[in-house]
């Protein structure tokens, strides 16, 4: 007997569009969440947009400021939220105020909604938070948004190395799926070829497409949010990071904890993407095409553009296996010769 189930978690509502931030209070409506909102952002978005969210939302809610993320910035939007009632939880800006109010909404057991002012990465829309700690970070399961709401002229006019991070952070997904699989492979990993699937797609767009994404351009951002969107989905499907997160984010990860704050975690990923297919693939494998896609875009492909050191890539490389325990390309490990080979070769260092 078929006894197999799934319980997969989305957003109700994802609106994506010129001023539909304007479309707020339509959308807290449609979503019958009664009560007192908190809203959760950072200095810069809320004084962007801070005060429109705020008269949309209607009956003056009260306001979290982060300016760190961390646990303890989780703690404090929990204190907030019991100290002023809050029904339901608003992460307005970038990834640190939307995975802060995500988890906060997770341990408190209320809704939230998303309203991303940069498309930096899949966390917008995504089951997961990603959290740092001292020098590491971690990934946390939490509930997707309850509703979306990203306004393509708020993003579009965000600085462009945020919508660039995004977009690399999207390329990722390529070989992350590729780890999947090869996790499923040898190690009998579950894999959802739905999830699986709708990942790599995301992925594969956006690099046949990213000679039309360009700086200033709100269509630029509308195909980013999309693609952010997709990514996240595909997530939630899979009930896991899997799609999005393979040994280009352990790369990233070990990058954090060697040098903290040197570059962004889309970058990162991003270059980190053009090793890993080499690693999978060999000579004629994706790696160009994620490469020459980046480049189109202005995100980075070297070393040198992340501002590492060789040696802190090749350290990265060779002890990021290390940092959970996940199945991946680097398996238990790769040589400092196979590592210095595959980033010399792709021109990463």
């Amino acid at each position: 007997m078929f006894e197999k189930s799934t319980w997969i978690k989305l957003p109700r509502n994802v609106v994506v569009g010129h001023g539909v931030l304007d479309d707020l209070d339509s959308v807290v409506t449609d979503l019958s969440v009664a009560g007192r909102p908190l809203v959760v952002t950072s200095p810069t978005p809320d004084h962007l947009v801070g005060d429109r969210v705020r008269d949309h939302l209607g009956g003056d809610p009260a306001t979290v400021t982060v300016e760190t993320a961390g646990f303890g910035a989780v703690e404090r939007v929990v204190d907030a939220a019991e100290a002023n009632s809050a029904t339901y939880l608003v992460g307005l800006g970038g990834g640190k105020p939307i995975d802060t109010a995500k988890m906060a909404a997770d341990r408190l057991g209320l809704g939230f909604i998303s309203i991303p002012t940069a498309a930096s990465h899949d966390g917008i829309v995504s089951g997961r938070s990603s959290i740092p700690e001292g020098d590491t970070r971690h990934s946390v399961a939490a509930d997707p948004p309850l509703a979306v709401v990203a306004d393509t002229e708020i993003i579009a006019a965000a600085p462009w190395e945020l919508t660039t991070a995004g977009c690399a952070d999207i390329v990722s997904n390529y070989t992350a799926v590729e780890d999947w699989k090869l996790a499923h492979r040898l190690q009998d990993v579950h894999y959802s070829e739905y999830a699986g699937e709708l990942s790599r797609m995301t992925a594969e767009l956006l690099v046949e497409s990213a000679d039309s994404i360009k700086q200033g351009l709100e269509e630029s951002a509308w195909v980013v949010v999309k693609a952010l969107v997709s990514s996240g989905v595909a997530m939630s499907i899979a009930g896991s990071s899997r799609p999005a997160s393979g040994a280009e984010h352990l790369f990233s990860h070990r990058l954090d904890r060697i040098a903290p704050d040197r570059a962004l975690h889309g970058h990162q990923v991003g270059v980190g993407s053009i090793i890993v297919a080499y690693l999978h693939e060999g000579e004629k494998g994706m790696w160009r095409n994620i490469r020459d896609a980046l480049d189109v875009i202005g995100a980075p492909t070297t070393a040198a553009d992340l501002g590492f050191d060789e040696e802190t890539i090749i350290e990265a490389l060779t002890t990021a296996h290390r940092i959970r325990d996940r199945y991946t390309i680097l398996g238990n490990g790769i040589s400092e010769a196979a590592a210095r080979e595959a980033v010399t070769t792709t021109g990463v260092i």
